[in-house]
């Protein structure tokens, strides 16, 4: 699985029973080699993190890379956010963060401090600083010293997992705006038989959360998101009428502090029982405030971007149809709105490019299933997470 993130990034995956891009999915066996990669953290924002854990512990997905882009916040704040997380959640040494696309393909680079602070994880208590050496080591680079860029990244991840046909496919996932994978898939066509899925967290039906009708991924840059609906390749979205089920409730948030808190009332949260798990509860806090006052989110957070590594890992957790999907590019009031065509009026053959039904779009969400997936990986990061043992490189 190869993730893109905003962290804004791109993730790369690879599943042992299909083989996913940046993020690989897969029945574990002895021999099996996985790859998952991540597009890119588009944002690397507060859900981009949660996102990230997920990719890193879910134990059918391997994930081989992460690519950061703007978003959020700036993509430098992005790329930075993105090696600090995988760090903090114990990803394995071979897993690098790419640095991407600065801006969009056209518009001016939008970043939303509102919901998620300056620097695209606000509030966040507990994660290594961006200058410590292990963050520093997170970065992929050439003999050098410069940054492999995120295009680059996530070629060599595939191809290398796609072995000329004899290895797996990758899937890639995005979190964040799809400007990385919009430029991989133009430059890289070659590779795209070595892709079994792009899965990527936005739009939504008839609905938008940065305009009346467009949601703030595909909304950044909504001509990356058609140059990818047109690519002849597998795509699923998962949109934000799906992620707004998906609540972190005080329920939630307790067991996410403590797997067993005490009782008491239901207002009041346990303390945390590993800096981990405090560090992951101030990600939800500050999030939860901030859908609070600017959505009216009353009983909690949604973690819309973590949706999109649960769906390759548990597609069973979810409903999907698939349908033709573009996105308005030049409407006054409509720009960046998905525009799914749920009743059939365009002609569309069977393939996943230009002319075909080109996306399956989520319906709904087995929520209990997604966090019980959620925590048991908050669970396995506990047992590996170097902020829980005292050390250099950490801000509390």
């Amino acid at each position: 699985m190869y993730k893109n993130t905003g962290l804004c990034t791109d993730i790369i995956h690879q599943r042992f029973d299909r083989v996913p891009l940046y993020l690989r999915h897969y029945v574990p066996e002895p021999d099996d080699e996985i790859c998952l990669a991540r597009r890119g953290l588009h944002r690397i924002g507060h859900d981009d993190a949660i996102a990230l854990l997920l990719a890193i512990h879910c134990n059918n997905l391997q994930l081989l890379g992460v690519s950061t882009t703007h978003g959020n916040a700036s993509s430098e704040h992005t790329a930075n956010n993105a090696a600090r997380c995988l760090h903090a959640f114990g990803a394995p040494p071979h897993v690098r963060v790419y640095p991407g696309a600065p801006k969009p393909l056209l518009r001016p680079a939008k970043h939303d401090p509102e919901i998620h602070g300056p620097d695209g994880l606000g509030g966040v208590e507990g994660l290594p600083h961006a200058q410590s050496p292990d963050v520093l080591a997170r970065f992929a680079t050439h003999p050098d010293g410069s940054a492999v860029k995120a295009i680059d990244g996530m070629a060599t991840s595939i191809k290398n997992t796609w072995n000329m046909g004899n290895g797996s496919k990758t899937t890639v996932v995005s979190t964040g705006p799809m400007t990385n994978i919009a430029i991989f898939v133009s430059v890289y066509p070659d590779l795209l038989d070595a892709i079994e899925e792009f899965v990527f967290m936005g739009g939504g039906v008839g609905m938008g959360n940065r305009s009346a009708v467009a949601e703030y991924n595909i909304l950044c840059d909504p001509h990356a998101a058609q140059i990818v609906l047109d690519v002849p390749v597998k795509k699923t979205m998962i949109p934000i009428n799906v992620t707004h089920t998906a609540i972190v409730t005080n329920a939630i948030h307790a067991k996410l502090l403590c797997p067993d808190p005490p009782r008491g009332s239901d207002d009041v949260l346990p303390e945390a029982s590993t800096p981990l798990r405090h560090t992951l509860s101030t990600i939800i806090s500050f999030f939860a405030e901030s859908y609070k006052t600017t959505f009216g989110f009353n009983d909690g957070p949604p973690l819309h971007d973590a949706l999109t590594v649960a769906y390759v890992s548990r597609a069973d957790l979810f409903e999907a149809t698939r349908y033709r999907v573009d996105v308005e590019l030049t409407g006054v009031h409509s720009t960046g709105e998905t525009v799914v065509d749920v009743w059939n009026y365009r002609s569309c053959d069977n393939t996943w490019g230009d002319s075909g039904k080109n996306c399956l779009v989520s319906q709904s969400l087995d929520v209990e299933g997604f966090f019980s997936l959620f925590l048991d990986c908050v669970l396995k990061c506990d047992l590996v997470s170097p902020i829980n043992y005292p050390g250099d490189g950490t801000q509390m």
